[in-house]
């Protein structure tokens, strides 16, 4: 008799069931078949202390790196080694005076500068008490005569301010590099056109084997005058913004008031500069706007008011015409620059005593001088109307702020007197 099983899905039946004993032969593995040995010990056949323990062995990437250093080391100190010997030149990386200070030419036995020597140098142009940089006991010189750098006795604030330029060097290499030093730049500038005057006057044709005489072109003066001259067609001050259109106005809606324009600033800014030049410097000549409505071309000025303001500055010392280029470059502007040196320079003393005295007169209070923010404002007027609406640029036009007012500050440092 056949018997029928059931057919029926079990899980029992599908996978087996396994011990714990099984299960642990199962995941058995062996890791090798080698046999275990043990280590014979041997006898110690000598005295002595036990071996030191044993150190991790040196990266060799970095033996190499620390050997090329120390190479590279030993290799610049005999680099320096060998230029100090060979080359005595490069002893200019380093400062070789300690102490900076003014000395004047008095006279005096002590001096270390007598006054004879330099009435025998300068042909009696410095009269007693003529200033002298020396770096300890070393003058500072200028750089195309040779010469002991001279400043006039009555400028002794210059002498003071070049002293302390001197003084900030950290090494005789800065004093290559004009930048670090302008107030010796322009000294020296002005101490040559001297020098060249001087010549020019006590003869006319300079002796070629005077040694006193700068080695330089003997047109220095003409240099700055036709230098400063080219910028009185373009004078900043006078050129102006073309008057607006009635749509183009700026209005404050919340005043509805209409603010000026920047063509109204301009002419507010330069009317007072020039009324003084028209009158106090240049009588009956006419200054015109530099730029006409529509129009991109300079108007050039009247030649009857160029030869009047040519023979101005050529009347002008040697110091008072280095210290006009200066404010001239820096502004740009031939009339900043003459309003500038006219209210500082020395030679303008009686002018400005008579202003006082008018003032006192009238009965008004004294005017503020026209000054290093007056001549700044009135040259950089634009810049500071197109920085008010849109901004300024970081690092740009704060540095040109500070920067235009340090040269404007050497030009009158430079002119200047007592």
């Amino acid at each position: 008799m056949t018997r029928t099983v059931p057919l029926t899905w079990s899980s029992r039946s599908v996978i087996p069931q396994r011990t714990p004993q099984s299960t642990a032969r199962l995941y058995q593995r062996c890791l090798h078949h080698s046999p275990t040995t043990f280590a014979t010990p041997l006898p110690v056949t000598q005295p002595g202390p036990p071996p030191s323990a044993p150190r991790p062995a040196a990266s060799q990437y970095g033996e190499q790196i620390d050997r090329r250093r120390r190479q590279a080391e030993l290799f610049k100190r005999g680099q320096e080694m060998r230029s100090t010997q060979a080359k005595p030149g490069n002893a200019m990386k380093k400062r070789f005076w300690k102490d900076v200070s003014v000395t004047t030419a008095d006279g005096k036995p002590s001096s270390p500068w007598p006054l004879d020597l330099f009435r025998q140098i300068y042909s009696n142009r410095y009269t007693d008490g003529a200033h002298v940089i020396y770096l300890d006991t070393r003058p500072v010189r200028n750089p195309q005569s040779k010469l002991p750098l001279a400043i006039p006795p009555s400028k002794a604030h210059l002498a003071t301010a070049i002293a302390l330029e001197w003084d900030l060097l950290v090494s005789a290499q800065q004093a290559l590099r004009s930048h670090l030093i302008p107030l010796t730049s322009m000294a020296s500038r002005a101490h040559d056109l001297s020098l060249q005057d001087s010549a020019a006057s006590s003869s006319s044709k300079p002796s070629p084997e005077s040694s006193t005489t700068p080695q330089s072109s003997p047109t220095i003066r003409n240099d700055i005058i036709n230098t400063v001259l080219r910028y009185l067609d373009t004078d900043t001050l006078l050129c102006w913004s073309p008057p607006p259109s009635s749509s183009s106005k700026d209005t404050d809606t919340s005043s509805q008031l209409i603010t000026p324009s920047l063509r109204d600033l301009q002419i507010q800014t330069a009317q007072p500069i020039i009324s003084h030049l028209t009158t106090n410097i240049w009588p009956g000549i006419e200054l015109r706007p530099g730029l006409e409505s529509g129009s991109i071309l300079p108007t050039p000025q009247l030649a009857a008011s160029r030869d009047v303001i040519r023979g101005w500055v050529a009347g002008l010392n040697a110091w008072e015409l280095v210290g006009l280029e200066r404010a001239v470059l820096a502004g740009k502007s031939l009339c900043v620059g003459a309003r500038l040196i006219t209210e500082w320079g020395e030679s303008f003393a009686d002018l400005r005593e008579r202003r006082e005295g008018e003032s006192e007169e009238e009965g008004g209070r004294r005017k503020r001088r026209f000054g290093i923010e007056e001549a700044a404002e009135a040259c950089s007027l634009e810049v500071r109307w197109q920085t008010g609406r849109w901004g300024e640029v970081e690092d740009t036009h704060d540095v040109e702020k500070e920067d235009l007012r340090r040269q404007f500050g050497s030009a009158i440092l430079v002119a200047a007197g007592e």
